[in-house]
């Protein structure tokens, strides 16, 4: 396993305007059964993985997503149109409270993120609930489950005169707080879920906080890994149940 490298960031001033929300700087979940862990040792992603975008692998005992659809291509020659979208890799845990803990590296990356999903769940395009998203210039944590995937507020970005309305139902469903990270270092990313809120920290200081109904969803089936660009790496994957912090 490739050693870690830890450097130190900043999280901008911004972060604790009166806009965002304030951070809790003790965690808000407690850690309870591990529920899986990967080290990512093998040749090739553990079965339990399976591809949701390609394309990913596993390279050096890390695993490496890079995006390949990034561009749209139109239908043509009888096929269907194919829309871009960052590289998913999925696994089927399901949780309501959780604690998920990876280790990211941005190698040409312009976006990593852990993601929730519930398949089943009609209300929301592809069940889409919740994520935390870090990017090299900050952390945006997101509830789709009542956001922007929310069906009929998905709908109405292909509206303009819907877009004020869409506007205000979409407050308070996400908040994205400024921070700043080193290509080619290794960070621990931990996002913590509990109740209807997400607290996300990285290398053990905190550096996002939402509350927003969609969170709480209780049928958490799935947890996705994301990646925008060329490339993210991930490493020693760790997820465990969790209940509320006393």
């Amino acid at each position: 396993m490739r050693s870690l490298l830890l450097v130190p960031f900043v999280l901008a001033s911004a972060a604790v305007a009166a806009d965002l929300p304030v951070i809790p700087s003790a965690p808000i979940a407690q850690k309870k059964e591990l529920l899986f862990s990967d080290d990512f040792q093998g040749a090739e992603p553990a079965k339990v993985w399976h591809k949701v975008v390609p394309t990913f692998s596993v390279e050096d005992g890390v695993l490496k997503g890079t995006q390949t659809r990034d561009t749209d291509v139109p239908a043509a020659d009888g096929k269907p149109a194919v829309k871009s979208h960052a590289a998913v890799h999925g696994l089927e845990i399901p949780t309501k409270d959780s604690v998920v803990e990876v280790k990211i590296r941005f190698e040409g990356a312009s976006m990593i993120d852990v993601e929730f999903d519930d398949r089943a769940y009609t209300g929301a395009h592809y069940g889409h609930l919740c994520r935390a998203q870090v990017r090299l210039n900050g952390v945006t944590l997101i509830d789709e489950r009542d956001g922007g995937m929310r069906n009929d507020i998905r709908e109405m970005g292909n509206d303009p005169t819907k877009k004020e309305e869409r506007a205000k139902l979409l407050q308070g469903r996400s908040a994205t707080f400024p921070a700043a990270f080193v290509p080619g270092k290794w960070y621990t990313l931990q996002v913590e879920t509990v109740g209807d809120a997400m607290r996300v920290s990285m290398d053990g200081t905190p550096v996002g906080y939402l509350k927003s109904s969609g969170i709480a969803h209780a049928t958490k089936s799935k947890i996705e890994l994301g990646v925008a660009g060329k490339s993210g790496l991930f490493d020693d994957i760790k997820v465990w149940n969790a209940e509320a912090a006393k």
